[in-house]
C-alpha cells in the first residue's frame, strides 16, 4: 500500500469558460467538481496504475463530504481522512478554452486545532505500519505546526517507510533538514529554499541540506534528477498544449510508483515525465491521456547530467 498525505485537501471545482476577461460577466461551458489536494491528486493517478493506495489528511464540513464521497468511487483509494470541526476548502479553476491557460483560486483551509492534529499524527503512525512508501503533499492547512512536515519525515523514517515529499517555502526547508528520500520542487520552489537558479546547482544544494534525492520539475525542460546513484535530465519529445494544473502531482505519482516497484532511475524519470506531460492534455488534475502516456514513455529523453565542479 502507499500512502499519500494531503493535510489541506479541498474539493477542486474547475470553469471553463470560452475567454477570461478581466472586470466581465462569463458564461460557464462546463464544470467539474471532485476531490483535491496535491496528494488526493497523486493517489488518483496511482491507483490508475494499478497501485492500492490509502489517502489520509484532514476533511470537514460539507465540502468535506463530498470529498469523501468523491474518494469512495474512485477502485483501488481507501478513505483514511481524520475530521476536523472546520469546513474543508474550495479551489476553483478557471480555463481560458481560448489560450488553454488556468487561473487558480485556492482557500486557504480549515483552522486545525491541537487535539486535532495529534489525532492525525496517532492516525499516521498507524497506517505507516503497513505502507510500502509515503507522499507529504501541499500546503498546510491554518493551526498546523510549520514543522508539521519536518516531524513526519522523522516518523516516518523511524518506521522504515520512504517517503517523498511535495511542498514549498518554510515547511520545505525545515522538512529538508529531516532527511526525505526524495523531494520533488518546481524551479521556484527550489530556488527559494536554495537561492540558487541555477537548476543543477540549485539540486545539488538541496541534497547537501538533508534531502536523499532530489528531483526538479522545470516545465517545458522536463525533470532534473540529483540522486546516490546518479543525475539524470528527463525532457519530454514535445512541448504539451493544455492544463498543466496537476502535472507536478502525476509525476510524484511516477515517482513514487517507480520507487515501490524498484525500478532503476532512468525508468522511474521516464514514467514521471511522460505521466506529467499526458497530464497537460486532460481537462482535471489528478488524470492522465493513457494513450499519450504510453506513447511518450518510449520517447521521453532520460541523459545523464554533468555534475558541476
Amino acid at each position: 500500500m502507499i500512502l499519500t498525505v494531503t493535510l489541506n485537501t479541498a474539493l477542486d471545482i474547475t470553469y471553463r469558460v470560452r475567454s477570461l476577461r478581466p472586470h466581465s460577466s462569463h458564461r460557464i461551458t462546463d464544470v467539474t467538481e471532485r476531490p483535491g489536494g496535491k496528494g488526493v491528486n497523486v493517489a488518483r493517478v496511482l491507483a490508475a496504475l494499478g497501485h492500492e493506495v490509502t489517502v489520509t489528511g484532514f476533511v470537514g464540513g460539507g465540502t468535506g463530504r463530498a470529498v469523501q464521497d468523491g474518494l469512495t468511487a474512485l477502485p483501488g483509494v481507501t478513505d483514511a481522512l481524520v475530521p476536523v470541526d472546520g469546513v474543508t476548502r474550495r479551489t476553483v479553476a478557471v480555463v481560458d478554452e481560448r489560450t488553454g491557460d488556468t487561473t487558480q483560486f485556492n482557500e486557504p483551509g480549515p483552522v486545525v486545532t491541537r487535539a486535532e492534529w495529534s489525532a492525525f499524527q496517532e492516525a499516521y503512525e498507524h497506517l505507516l505500519a503497513s505502507a510500502d512508501a509515503v507522499a507529504l503533499c501541499g500546503s498546510l492547512p491554518p493551526g498546523v505546526p510549520v514543522g508539521a512536515y519536518a516531524g513526519l519525515v522523522r516518523t516516518a523514517r523511524a518506521a522504515g517507510v520512504p517517503v517523498l515529499l511535495d511542498t514549498s517555502g518554510e515547511p520545505l526547508r525545515r522538512a529538508v533538514a529531516a532527511r526525505p528520500d526524495l523531494v520533488k520542487p518546481n524551479a521556484d520552489e527550489l530556488a527559494e529554499l536554495t537561492g540558487a537558479h541555477e537548476p543543477l546547482r540549485a539540486t545539488q544544494d538541496a541534497c547537501r541540506r538533508g534531502a536523499r534525492a532530489v528531483v526538479a520539475s522545470l516545465g517545458r525542460e522536463g525533470l532534473l534528477a540529483v540522486t546516490p546513484e546518479g543525475h539524470w535530465r528527463a525532457a519530454p519529445p514535445a512541448r504539451m498544449h493544455g492544463n498543466p494544473t496537476g502535472a507536478g502531482d502525476s509525476a510524484v505519482a511516477g515517482l513514487l510508483s517507480g520507487l515501490v516497484e524498484r525500478l532503476p532511475w532512468p525508468e522511474r524519470l521516464a514514467r514521471a515525465t511522460a505521466l506529467s506531460a499526458a497530464t497537460v492534455l486532460t481537462p482535471v488534475a489528478g488524470e492522465f491521456d493513457r494513450r499519450a502516456y504510453e506513447e511518450l514513455l518510449a520517447r521521453v529523453a532520460v541523459t545523464t547530467e554533468v555534475t558541476a565542479a
